[in-house]
């Protein structure tokens, strides 16, 4: 016989899960006191918002659920926001959640609360674990869930008393996701459309990807010299540097790319829902019929179904991942147009042009001279992390991705993610360097983080770029309201010194020639690293200084 708590760990090590994340909690001390006999690791986080987005990000990575162990109440809620992460993002989660004994329910009693109502709306699944003997059951089906079709997050609740309680069951095994893939009919419809088309670009995002049909969609496109643009933060799944790369369709577009976007005859969406940033606030593609502006024809493959004709109707939908429809349409008897690889050189060379970092700019910080160095020395398998902040442009556009599994960043916009996910990101990959780019608001929202990654021996290095403000608040407001500056100043600490606190490696970069040899000397360390960057708060975009916003505000 065996407590809920050991077999809830039973169950994740047949799921060959390594490490799990969370903040302990005596809502589940059954689990944790299982765990001490397991070869799971347990990461201790400060936040249950930074551990959830340490599961969320390890996921991206690796493509198996991450695993999140919170209490319950505000554990719970605290854990919300990784949570809403993995749900925006589809990426495949499994967050166990402390809960009162089940006697007690619907008393409103000590930390109470109703999961379902909670997370209903940003989780794939929402249950409760009501005796020891359905955990094999309900853990197993927890991994299927979050791994099918379109993945994401989902919760279970563990009542106090369920892991106390034993049970004589054996653990279910490991679970695989399930490879939907195109018709031959669908094929088939497919060539006859690609066969037709004069102007095509393919757009890649979403999950299910892996190596594997990375280098499928490489060798697809290549056969057709076919453009290949990507979804917002989706950047690793093309080699920038390959010359049929076209950018990437996100927040502050090449403006080049968008008029190549608007003049395809065939648009072909692999993986991605294409939503709200990367449809340019939905004014790409006509809703629900996408031909309705440009004429165009899509054809949108996606591994959920519920995606399909959702927001757009293709003239051809697939419901597929983006492994089995790659090996599906690699036998296509389709010729590649002359203007097709044309087409594709010209995308190229505009993405190179757009992607060079700027050499000067305000203040005594050159953040395109920062970039620029890291590219020439990194080597191309480092990975980057970030939140959300006018700071990621400098990644997103001026950085080029090389190699799959070298990027975690949200696609849902959240802010304080970098660091949680290069933690993960380093605990999976001990021998790669891993870089966070943080504003001074986005650190903030984690910074405490920092602990963690000190605990843990996770050697990472963090960029904070610091202007002493929200700054994307800011230009908006700035543009909106020019002159009116209400709620986005930040009193800032020397973040230096706070990672040296922490045992860490800390230095201030205040000059651009100070950069190169303070990142050398924190790589050297081996300890977890915070270099502190003073950028000048003019210097609010790679393109436009904060004066040129707030006088362009004004001239409206």
């Amino acid at each position: 016989m065996k407590t809920g708590g050991q077999l809830i760990v039973e169950a994740l090590e047949a799921q060959g899960v390594r490490r799990v994340f969370g903040v302990p909690g005596e809502s589940y001390l059954a689990v944790l006191d299982a765990l001490h006999d397991s070869p799971i690791e347990m990461v201790v986080a400060r936040h249950e918002g930074g551990a959830a987005m340490m599961a969320e990000a390890q996921a991206k990575l690796t493509g198996r659920p991450g695993v999140c162990l919170v209490t319950r109440g505000p554990g719970a809620t605290n854990a919300a926001s990784g949570i809403h992460v993995a749900q925006q993002d589809e990426t495949p989660l499994v967050v166990l959640v402390g809960q009162i004994e089940r006697g007690m329910r619907g008393r409103d009693a000590f930390q109470e609360v109703d999961y379902g109502k909670l997370f209903g709306g940003m989780c794939k699944w929402v249950a409760e674990i009501d005796s020891a003997d359905r955990v094999p059951e309900m853990i197993s089906r927890a991994f299927h869930t979050a791994m099918a079709g379109r993945p994401g997050p989902v919760v279970l609740a563990l009542p106090e008393d369920t892991l106390t309680e034993t049970a004589d069951v054996a653990v279910a095994p490991r679970a695989e996701p399930v490879d939907s893939a195109p018709t031959p009919a669908q094929v088939a419809s497919f060539g006859a459309l690609l066969a037709k088309a004069e102007r095509p670009l393919l757009v890649v995002g979403g999950s299910r990807w892996t190596e594997e049909s990375v280098a499928a969609l490489r060798l697809f496109a290549e056969r057709l010299s076919l453009p290949v643009a990507v979804t917002f933060r989706r950047q690793m799944l093309f080699d920038h540097c390959h010359p049929l790369y076209a950018g990437d369709v996100g927040l502050g577009i090449n403006p080049k790319l968008t008029a190549l976007v608007r003049d395809s005859d065939l648009l072909i969406l692999l993986g991605d829902r294409f939503s709200e940033v990367p449809s340019q606030a939905y004014d790409l593609l006509g809703i629900p019929d996408p031909g309705e502006l440009g004429g165009k024809t899509v054809v949108h493959i996606h591994p959920g179904a519920e995606e399909i004709g959702r927001v757009y109707r293709p003239t051809l939908g697939m419901v597929a991942t983006p492994a089995a429809f790659l090996e599906a349409v690699a036998g296509l008897a389709v010729t590649a147009k002359p203007g097709w690889a044309t087409r594709a050189e010209a995308a190229h060379a505009a993405y190179e042009a757009w992607s060079t970092p700027p050499e000067s700019g305000p203040g005594d910080v050159q953040m395109g001279r920062i970039m620029a160095w890291l590219d020439e020395r990194l080597k191309h398998d480092a990975i980057f992390t970030n939140g959300a902040g006018n700071y990621a442009t400098w990644i997103h556009r001026f950085h080029r991705f090389r190699r799959f599994g070298t990027q975690a960043a949200p696609v849902c916009g959240s802010m304080g993610y970098g660091l949680p996910a290069a933690i993960a990101a380093k605990l999976q990959h001990r021998t790669r360097d891993v870089l966070c780019f943080a504003g001074d608001g986005c650190f903030q929202m984690t910074g405490l983080e920092f602990g963690t990654a000190v605990q843990e021996g996770a050697a990472v290095i963090v960029l904070v770029v610091d202007n002493g403000m929200y700054g994307t608040i800011r230009m908006h407001q700035e543009r909106e309201y020019p002159g009116r500056v209400s709620g986005t100043r930040l009193q800032n600490p020397d973040f230096a010194a706070f990672a040296r606190a922490y045992g860490g490696h800390g230095e201030t970069v205040e000059t651009t020639d100070q950069f190169a040899p303070a990142f050398e000397r924190a790589r050297a360390s081996g300890l977890p690293a915070i270099l502190h960057i003073k950028l000048d708060p003019e210097a609010l975009t790679p393109t436009r200084t904060l004066s040129e916003i707030r006088a362009a505000g004004k001239g409206k």
